[in-house]
Parts: structure tokens; C-alpha cells; sequence
């Protein structure tokens, strides 16, 4: 068992893992020309990274990184950075299936569905900004989150996450659509599991149909009203499937920032969303190849700067 104790220990281990795993996607992403003075997996390393330590603006990641230029000796300046980071935005989202392929805690069959909001701008700069034509043309809406009884213009993300807290596939929706809706697509390119979900997903026909076509079985919590509620060892199941929600949830939002869009474009969200998902994977996946017995120890965040 290890723990990584020092940032650059989190920096070089990082690399290593995706040092590793990288070439089993780059011979997607070739480009024309000679190769850059800053690799590929030394770039998509930084950007993992950087999520992992909260700097999701290239400006806080490139200027933090010149501090580490023993660990990264070439990074490219803040606009090349962004491109490049968003170029491999596909090849990163890769990266995190490559993962979830060779991680145990992914074979777990149970799961829970569930959704986060993903605002495209804040809804008091919706009225005035000139950028909402461009959210609208890909897909933002104005969408109620009944949890946090609040109106969003963007987006909300459905989460399919085993009950060991894997992030095990996603689905970007306009906030406009309903959970049911949008968690029967995603499910839908799934096939034997159980998944918990809340009242949002209650529908006794897409139980039905996820279960003969996908051998999907979709457990919700009844209603209060409802004559059939669940056995007690379903109940308990549920309760242990609300803990890993909110615990993924929290790690999303407070530690990767995914709810804080800061990003100008849809393609600059869609970048940063792969890099959190991603970054929230690896670091599953570093724990188990250190063998650590948490889920999730992100070190490098208590660290100084």
C-alpha cells in the first residue's frame, strides 16, 4: 500500500499512469507535422492535474505550472493550451473508457443514476448576455433542479455511477429535459445492471422496456402515496445508494467545480467536463494501483501551492 505524499509525487505518478494508457487512443488523434516540444500525455497530465488541484481556468493552470518546470519543462502559452486542450477533449474522454476498462471497481454491476445541474451562464446574466444565442443553438434551456429548488439556463448531467463510486458513463441534457427522459437514453446504452434511482426516474413502462431489451432492472424510490413500497432490504440498499450519490455529487461540485461553468463556448465546456470526469477516474484508478483503501484520496488537494 502507498500514499502519495508530496504534489510532485501526485504530478509524477499521474504521468506515469497516463504515460501508459495513452497509446491506446493517440492513434485516434494523430496530427499532421512533427510532434510538439510538449507531449501529448505531458499536456493531457497537466490538465488532470490541474482539475485535481481546482485550476480548471488555463490561466491559473499555466501560471501555477511554472512552478513545477522540473516536472514540466515545456508549457505551451495560455491560448495554445486551450487549443490543444480542447482538440483532445475526445481523445481525453477516451482516456477515462480505457480506464474504467482495466478498473475492478468498474465490473460492479449495481449502479445509481442521478443528475447535477451544468449552468451555461448564471441566471441572473441571462437576460443581457449577448452569449445566449450560442448556448441555445447547442441545446441550453431553462430547466428547473427540484433539490435545489432553483431555475438554471444550461444543462443538467446525468451521472451512472456503481455503488463502489465509479463514474461509469454520462450524459450532457438540456435542463429542460426531465430525468427520466434523459437517464432512459443513457441507460439505454447499457445492459445487465441494477440501478437505483430516485422518484425523478419513476416510470413503470421504461422499467419495463430497460428490462427486456437491456436486462437493465430500474429500482426507484415509491412515492409516499404509493400501496407497494419497497422490502427493507431494497430500503437499505437505497439508503447506501443515496450516501455514494451525494458523496460523488459533492465531489464534483466541490472539488472539481463542475457545477461553476467557466467556460465562453459549448465546445469549451464539453472539454471541461471530460477533463473532470476524467480527473475524478484516475484518481480512482491511481488509488487502486497504489492500493489504497479509499475511493478517492485526491492528496495532492490538501497540498500548499
Amino acid at each position: 500500500m502507498g500514499i502519495i505524499a508530496r504534489f510532485e509525487d501526485y504530478c509524477l505518478w499521474m504521468y506515469v499512469v497516463v504515460d501508459e494508457l495513452w497509446p491506446g487512443v493517440a492513434a485516434q488523434y494523430r496530427r499532421p507535422g512533427p510532434q510538439p516540444s510538449c507531449s501529448d500525455s505531458e499536456l493531457v497530465t497537466m490538465v488532470l492535474v490541474g482539475e485535481s488541484r481546482g485550476w480548471d481556468v488555463e490561466t491559473d493552470l499555466v501560471g501555477h505550472g511554472q512552478a513545477y518546470r522540473h516536472l514540466f519543462p515545456v508549457i505551451p502559452e495560455r491560448s495554445r493550451f486551450n487549443r490543444r486542450r480542447r482538440a483532445l477533449a475526445p481523445a481525453i474522454n477516451d482516456l477515462r473508457r480505457v480506464a474504467l476498462r482495466l478498473l475492478d471497481l468498474a465490473e460492479d454491476r449495481q449502479c445509481a443514476i442521478d443528475s447535477l445541474p451544468v449552468p451555461a451562464l448564471k441566471f441572473h446574466l441571462v437576460p443581457g448576455s449577448s452569449a445566449v444565442g450560442h448556448w441555445k443553438e447547442h441545446g441550453a434551456a431553462f430547466g428547473k433542479v427540484t433539490t435545489k429548488k432553483q431555475t438554471i439556463f444550461g444543462y443538467k448531467l446525468q451521472l451512472l455511477v456503481t455503488l463502489n463510486g465509479v463514474i461509469l458513463d454520462f450524459l450532457l441534457a438540456p435542463a429542460n429535459v426531465n430525468d427520466l427522459e434523459a437517464g432512459a437514453e443513457l441507460l439505454a446504452k447499457h445492459h445487465d445492471l441494477l440501478v437505483l434511482g430516485d422518484k425523478g426516474y419513476l416510470s413503470a413502462p421504461v422499467a419495463a422496456d430497460l428490462l427486456a431489451e437491456n436486462a437493465i432492472t430500474l429500482l426507484t424510490v415509491p412515492r409516499t402515496n404509493q400501496r407497494v413500497q419497497l422490502p427493507p432490504a431494497l430500503a437499505a440498499l437505497q439508503t447506501r445508494w443515496r450516501q455514494i450519490v451525494e458523496t460523488v455529487n459533492g465531489q464534483l461540485a466541490q472539488l472539481f467545480g463542475i457545477e461553476d461553468n467557466k467556460a465562453h463556448s459549448f465546445d469549451g465546456l464539453r472539454a471541461r467536463l471530460y477533463s473532470k470526469l476524467t480527473a475524478h477516474t484516475f484518481a480512482i484508478f491511481l488509488n487502486r494501483r497504489l492500493g489504497n483503501p479509499d475511493l478517492l484520496h485526491i492528496k495532492a488537494l490538501a497540498f500548499p501551492i
